[in-house]
This record gives structure tokens, sequence and C-alpha cells, in this order.
């Protein structure tokens, strides 16, 4: 786990700038939130983030948190999850809703959107498996529309059942009636959201920080 003292140095905050494109003032402001979460401590875990009230009505409170965990979405290659996180971890994960500068060329503003839909394939995709099956799917759709109260639970898992067709459809073409859908990969993941606008408009707020306003 990246380890950090009380007080980072400077150069500590440069290598995390490097590498998070986080500035330094940015990189101060987030670490004062990770010492206020943590309590003073070195690490996070997960218990801390269930003690943020803007995460307590979010339907996918339990991805998010989890999200922070994930080996995947701070280490190359990495499997499975860990049981905590130091400032480092934290600030890599959350670099993933920092929103792009207007002084960056094309190829790098790809290399960020790429990142950013691998980190949402990931939350998604629950069992490492490298697909998002209908399960997984639809379980953020019934938390996502039962838990606003609009439709019941078994509304609910029917839309999903809709809405995952709808997409197999988009990403493998029409289906036999007996054929078996067995889920998303990331490639076709990619191709569904071609042309949706993900480099800026993702982003969570919490211990009242908004990370849209923050990583700008």
């Amino acid at each position: 786990m990246g380890s950090f003292q009380s007080f980072p140095d400077d150069h500590q905050y440069r290598t995390l700038s490097e590498k998070t494109g986080f500035s330094l003032k940015q990189i101060g402001i987030l670490h004062n939130r990770f010492k206020q979460l943590s309590q003073n401590e070195e690490t996070l875990r997960r218990d801390d983030f269930k003690t943020i009230q803007d995460l307590e009505s979010n339907p996918i409170r339990s991805q998010i948190i989890e999200a922070f965990f994930d080996r995947r979405n701070f280490k190359k290659d990495g499997v499975g999850s860990v049981e905590e996180i130091g400032f480092e971890e934290f600030l890599t994960v959350m670099s993933y809703f920092r929103a792009p500068t207007h002084h960056i060329t094309e190829e790098q503003r790809e290399e960020m959107r790429r990142a950013k839909l691998r980190f949402l394939f990931n939350m998604h995709d629950t069992d490492n498996d490298g697909t998002i099956t209908l399960d997984e799917y639809r379980h953020v759709v019934e938390e996502l529309l039962s838990r606003s109260g609009a439709v019941g639970r078994e509304t609910a898992k029917g839309i999903a059942d809709a809405a995952m067709l709808e997409v197999a459809n988009i990403s493998v073409g029409p289906m036999a009636p007996d054929e078996f859908y067995e889920g998303i990969t990331f490639e076709q993941f990619l191709k569904i959201l071609k042309g949706v606008e993900i480099e800026t408009s993702m982003h969570i707020r919490f211990l009242n920080m908004d990370t849209t306003a923050l990583c700008k």
C-alpha cells in the first residue's frame, strides 16, 4: 500500500502529481480529506467510507466503495481486492473522476476516456471475469430503480432483463430466442458507449467535496 506520513513532502506530492494529473494544490486538499476520513490514520478501510453522508442515498454506494479497494483500479494487471488502502491508492482512484484539462492532446483525451470506461466496467464486473453478466447488470439496474421508489423489485428486474437484451443486440447483433447471452466484454462496452461524453460527466461527491469542481 502507498504509505505517507501525516504531511507528505514536495517530492512525494510531485511524484503523485505526475502519476495522477492532479496539481500540487489539489493533492494537498485531497490529502486533508483523506486524513479527515481516516481520522488521521495512515490507511482507510471500507467502514470509513460507510460514514460518508453524501454516499448514503447513492443507489450504487457499495460499488463506489468497493472500487477504492479493487486492485484493478490502482495496479496494472491487479487481481482481487485489498482490506485497506493508503493515500496513494486513494488518490489514484480519485483521479478517475478528474475532468480533463484544456491543454491535452486528443491522444491523451482518448487515453483518459478509455481509463474512465475501464474503471466503470470494473465496477460492474464484480467477479473480475472480463465480462458484465446479466446478473451483474441486473443488480445495478435493480438497485437504481427500486431504491428510487419508482418501481418495485420485480418490475425493476424485468426492466433490467429487457435492457440487457437491447445491449446484446447493439454489441453482438440480433439473437435467436434460444441463444444464451454470456455478457458484455470491455471492447463491446466501449462500442456501446461510443459517442457518450464521459470525460467531464463522471464525478462523485463526498466529504462536502465535488470532484468536478476540484479536479478542473
